[in-house]
């Protein structure tokens, strides 16, 4: 099967579960994202999110229900879904010691691509790293790691990218900068899901958002969606639409139920 034209969703989860001795971490998770579209999990710490990101990028196996990346089964065929992705954690993967352009280097001839070189200066292009591409990455910048970090994620042109947390400890510039490179990345049709706990990442980025409290999804949908959960904004001194802030808040109170 050709991963780039897989039929149906990009990924598919249904009924994740997991848990570590006796505590649960998934409970029964279930969503689809659409190929070529930017899907928010949004979660506080402890939520799941990373658990989940592990198990669909087959480094981590579920205890329950079932899971498909690009039309293969995560547990089934783990070697097709490797292929089909790539994985970008909270912490940048770069090596320090070699210059920015040397690490493109090397992930572009670990998949055996026939000009690594050439590879590496379209992505440092692409990335605005073109005057740092010389440099040791040890003399980046938060930001500037974290981009390089993305593009030695999308060497091979992998359809689906997971984002774990890809701002976290970031400055507003660098979390700025990272955010267009995700924009970037979806117009050129990548599917894009990411985790976050930062509400305006979610807000500004994502087609739909899917909000995981305790190992579970307790709603999801667009953004548009999601604030009709809440009552209307009322018409008096400013006329102001609910904040995703508000919605995650009011969908993850313990007890509380919704309008």
């Amino acid at each position: 099967m050709d991963t780039l034209h897989a039929p149906g969703p990009a990924v598919r989860v249904q009924g994740l579960k997991k848990s570590f001795k006796e505590q649960e971490v998934l409970g029964g998770v279930s969503f689809e994202v659409s190929p070529g579209s930017v899907f928010a999990l949004l979660g506080s710490n402890g939520a799941g999110k990373t658990t989940l990101v592990r198990i669909l990028s087959t480094l981590a196996k579920a205890d329950g229900g079932s899971a498909a990346v690009c039309g293969f089964d995560v547990a089934a065929r783990p070697d097709d879904v490797r292929r089909s992705i790539s994985l970008t954690g909270q912490f940048a993967a770069v090596d320090e010691v070699l210059t920015g352009r040397e690490n493109l280097e090397l992930i572009a001839k670990l998949r055996h691509l026939a000009d690594p070189g050439e590879v590496a200066d379209g992505l440092l292009h692409r990335f605005s790293l073109m005057e740092a591409g010389r440099r040791r990455v040890g003399t980046y910048s938060g930001g500037m790691r974290r981009r390089l970090d993305i593009a030695m994620s999308l060497i091979g042109r992998p359809p689906v990218l997971f984002l774990d947390e890809p701002t976290s400890g970031l400055d507003p510039q660098a979390r700025a900068a990272v955010w267009e490179t995700i924009r970037y990345l979806a117009r050129g049709g990548t599917t894009v899901l990411l985790t976050t706990q930062y509400l305006d990442e979610a807000e500004q980025l994502a087609d739909r958002i899917a909000i995981l409290n305790r190992g579970t999804i307790v709603r999801s949908g667009t953004l548009a969606e999601l604030r009709q959960l809440l009552p209307p904004a009322k018409a008096e001194y400013v006329l102001r639409q609910p904040s995703l802030e508000e919605i995650f808040l009011s969908v993850t109170a313990q007890g509380k139920e919704l309008p």
